[in-house]
């Protein structure tokens, strides 16, 4: 842009020399022509002297011209930049199938801000208020309590917020004073990525910033959207998440858990356990990594993340791995937890279940399935364990069929040649 700035630049500094020189010889003309003509009559004389001012009005008058026109030129080079989507170009249009409409109705962007049927003044449609970020979570009447604290928090900095309701109960919402302010959609029995997959693609989310995908069962008392987003800005994160209070229910991730003294994390580092993370680690989950329970997105990693979601396995089982790849670069320094703002995780399962116990409870009381032998938590985890497969094949077919495609990053194998690590202070980098 700069160097079209600056070649725009020499040609209008050559433009007005052009009209410089045209003045000039205009005066030229108007001198020769009153000696040639100091006979004539008074007509003759008050013709001449209009001449000058004649062309000094032409001349600063194309000058106006060309200089409003360039401003507009300038103008619109700027807004196909800040909004690329507003323009549309030819292999923009699918296959050519939009050539029957002309090009200047074409509106290629959309966004899931309310408008409203009618408004007191014609002129108050041209400027909508549009939010920049958008929070998104599928929920159910008995988790009411839990969405209005969510939901409360992020209202106040201006989220346009969309609820995905999978138990049909809308109707059970009205009483809250937000709820018409709201975008809600229904499918029974569907999952957040199912929801996200049909309801939440990129060119439709592209006015919005930043996209929060959270669950319903998560504690915002500790949490601020504003100062979360603040640091995520400051910190240049594509993906992101709150890190998780060590008292939540149900952790499952070491790199998720909170740190007390740091402002965000990248990695962790763990010794003990099933996986084990120590200097030498690179990638999920030891660092470039965030939880499926509430990620969220930039503009650009969204749009990539949305096509990693599998139309068919509607768990997300194995996303949560491979995200790293919508980090738009290095996922290690481009994916972080924010331990400033944080969040509690309740472990509420609602998926085929009531919606008040959690998986551990259920366990310590006993609760029965009921007396048909079926387990709907047991199903959907053999279902969710199923999907997780499909996408590890899915993944490892795609990376042998595409012969253009290059890992960035690639696994590689390094050795220990002292079986035991250097010890670390801090668990977190």
């Amino acid at each position: 842009m700069s160097n079209l700035y600056n070649r725009d630049s020499i040609l209008e500094v050559l433009v007005f020399m052009r009209l410089i020189k045209k003045l000039w010889l205009s005066m030229k003309t108007f001198t020769d022509k009153r000696r040639n003509a100091s006979s004539d009559g008074g007509n003759s004389g008050f013709k001449m002297k209009q001449l000058p001012f004649m062309g000094v009005i032409c001349s600063v008058t194309l000058y106006i011209v060309y200089r409003t026109t360039n401003y507009q030129y300038y103008e619109t080079q700027m807004e196909t930049k800040l909004h690329p989507f507003d323009s549309v170009e030819d292999n923009e249009l699918p296959s050519g199938k939009l050539k029957d409409l002309p090009r200047g109705i074409m509106h290629t962007r959309s966004d899931l801000e309310l408008r409203p049927q009618w408004r007191k003044s014609l002129r108050s449609a041209v400027k909508v208020k549009t939010n920049k970020n958008l929070l998104a979570m599928p929920v159910g009447i008995k988790q009411k309590e839990h969405v209005d604290d969510v939901v409360k928090k992020f209202r106040t900095e201006n989220f346009t917020i969309v609820l995905f309701h999978y138990d049909g109960k809308v109707d059970g919402w009205w009483d809250l004073d937000w709820c018409d302010k709201a975008i809600h959609i229904v499918a029974h029995n569907q999952t957040k990525w199912w929801f996200a997959k049909r309801f939440l693609h990129p060119d439709i989310v592209s006015t919005y910033d930043y996209i929060f995908l959270w669950d319903e069962d998560l504690g915002v008392e500790h949490f601020n959207p504003g100062r979360y987003l603040e640091i995520v800005k400051s910190e240049g994160l594509e993906i992101s998440q709150p890190a998780l209070d060590p008292n939540s229910t149900e952790i499952h991730h070491r790199i998720t858990i909170r740190s007390r003294m740091k402002k965000f994390h990248r990695r962790v580092y763990e010794l003990r356990g099933k996986t084990r993370c120590s200097n030498i680690s690179e990638g999920p989950p030891c660092s470039g990594f965030v939880e499926g329970m509430a990620p969220v997105f930039s503009r650009a990693a969204w749009r990539c993340a949305w096509h990693l979601i599998q139309n068919d396995l509607v768990h997300g089982w194995g996303m949560d791995m491979k995200l790293g790849y919508c980090a738009q670069g290095d996922r290690t320094k481009n994916v972080g937890v924010i331990d400033r703002e944080y969040i509690v995780h309740k472990g509420i399962q609602t998926l085929g279940g009531t919606g008040e116990l959690t998986k551990k409870t259920k366990k310590k009381r006993g609760t029965s399935s009921g007396s048909s032998g079926l387990d709907p938590r047991a199903e959907i985890r053999r279902q969710s364990t199923w999907e997780l497969k499909i996408f590890k094949e899915r993944w490892n077919q795609a990376v042998i069929q595409d012969k253009d495609w290059i890992d960035p990053f690639p696994r590689q194998q390094r050795r220990r040649k002292h079986k035991r690590q250097s010890k670390f202070v801090d668990l977190y980098d």
